[in-house]
């Protein structure tokens, strides 16, 4: 059956992970889709088969995400995420969680609701491993923001503004007098480092889901 490209693409919107483009001057700068903001009381996640915002869970502690959240559109933490991990943190046996690279953003503006895209400048991450996972997460300031928009590395952050991004993932998934974690993270990174971990997770995409990236491709250029 003939299929007219043109017309799907005017019909339905680009998948926020598949059909997004991460931007012309990735790593330097990229497009990050936002799931989660500060006020969220449920923990929203991009269900992956219909690229609709889905309700995951209610949070069911008083942790509230200290930033706006989301992922990486055309990123996959897979065997190229698995290998560097494996060498800054001089662990083994570490693999890709399957999951698009996460994103953290610093905004002074308050947006209040997820499901949207914003064009971002990462300037860090946390390496983060979750059980034997590589999970990390890129931290990025909302290009052109009035307070943070200068930063071009993570180390002008405020150290009390890092400490609350590790503080919270290394306990929002702990049980109130839990005394063992899951998550742990082993670095705080900058903006090289942070440069390198979104090459390789594109690396990563482009092996898995390569032809896929060209039909969303083909579908944008028409």
């Amino acid at each position: 059956m003939d299929i007219d490209l043109n017309l799907l693409h005017r019909l339905f919107r680009a998948h926020p992970w598949h059909g997004v483009p991460i931007g012309d001057q990735a790593p330097e700068k990229v497009t990050a889709y936002i799931e989660i903001v500060p006020s969220d009381t449920v923990k929203y996640e991009l269900d992956k088969p219909s690229g609709h915002l889905k309700v995951d869970r209610p949070q069911k502690f008083s942790n509230v995400y200290p930033t706006l959240y989301g992922l990486i559109p055309q990123t996959y933490c897979g065997p190229q995420i698995a290998e560097f991990c494996m060498a800054q943190a001089s662990r083994s046996n570490i693999v890709g969680d399957g999951d698009p690279l996460d994103i953290c953003v610093l905004a002074e503006k308050s947006i209040t609701h997820g499901d949207i895209l914003l064009p971002v400048v990462p300037i860090g991450g946390l390496r983060m491993i979750d059980g034997n996972e590589a999970d990390d997460k890129i931290i990025a300031v909302m290009r052109d923001d009035a307070i943070y928009g200068h930063m071009k590395d993570i180390y002008e952050c405020p150290p009390t503004l890092v400490g609350r991004l590790k503080h919270y993932f290394l306990t929002y998934k702990d049980a109130p007098g839990a005394r063992h974690r899951n998550t742990e993270i082993t670095h705080v990174y900058g903006r090289d480092e942070a440069h390198e971990v979104i090459e390789r997770s594109m690396r990563d995409y482009e092996e898995r889901y390569g032809e896929l990236k060209g039909l969303f491709e083909s579908l944008r250029t028409r």
